[in-house]
């Protein structure tokens, strides 16, 4: 693939991106001033300046409009660093560097955080007023955990249900949960990155401290 076809792909990629967003900000604007049934998927299109047709194209519902897509806010460069850090480590085993890129990720995907703050406080609004997109702001978490553990899984050269890549999941989407809540929170004053390194530090002390595998063959004995 020559560089004129990468880089019309990539153009054709931040256009849709750019599309997808507008649906999406159109959408939440308009549930915030109105309410979810306050509107019609027309009144999107209009405002958003797309047809009805391109709608349906990035989006099923109104409501799976509003949440956003599974892969806003994550860059592919990103994640692209991310899993070409593991590269010098053989495929099945696990690299000595993962916890510290895991880390080095979390923190490249805060620096966005800036640009789509208003966008989260917005999309968090929005939730609060209409309980019932919950189900869909979950659905969409699971799928980015799933992606999330595709990515990990393809840098280690192992499956996407290992156990060290799932617990990865695991822990680094609760800590970013934590660290957010945190964040927007009423009355916060620390920034996100610094939020997100004093969960990290803390159950990096809790992990580090020796395991002491519990004996179970006595209790097995007595059931």
């Amino acid at each position: 693939m020559n560089d004129s076809a990468v880089n019309e792909g990539g153009l054709r990629e931040r256009k849709r991106a750019a599309t997808r967003s507008a649906i999406t900000s159109t959408a939440r604007a308009l549930t915030a001033e109105r309410g979810l049934n306050g509107y019609t998927v027309e009144e999107v299109c209009e405002a958003a300046g797309i047809s009805r047709r391109t709608f349906f194209n990035y989006f099923p519902t109104k409501e799976d409009a509003i949440i956003g897509h599974a892969d806003d806010d994550i860059p592919s460069d990103v994640v692209d660093e991310f899993v070409a850090g593991g590269a010098a480590s053989p495929a099945g085993e696990i690299s000595p560097t993962l916890f510290r890129d895991l880390i080095r990720l979390s923190l490249r995907l805060a620096e966005g955080m800036s640009a789509s703050e208003e966008e989260t406080r917005e999309l968090i609004a929005v939730v609060k007023k209409e309980p019932q997109l919950i189900l869909r702001l979950i659905g969409v978490t699971e799928e980015r955990e799933a992606q999330f553990a595709r990515d990990v899984a393809r840098r280690e050269g192992v499956s996407p249900d290992h156990p060290v890549v799932q617990m990865a999941v695991v822990l680094l989407s609760t800590i970013a949960r934590k660290s957010s809540m945190a964040y927007f929170s009423d009355g916060n004053t620390r920034s996100y990155p610094d939020l997100l390194l004093e969960n990290i530090s803390a159950a990096s002390v809790l992990f580090s401290q020796p395991l002491d595998t519990p004996d179970t063959t006595a209790a097995k004995g007595q059931s």
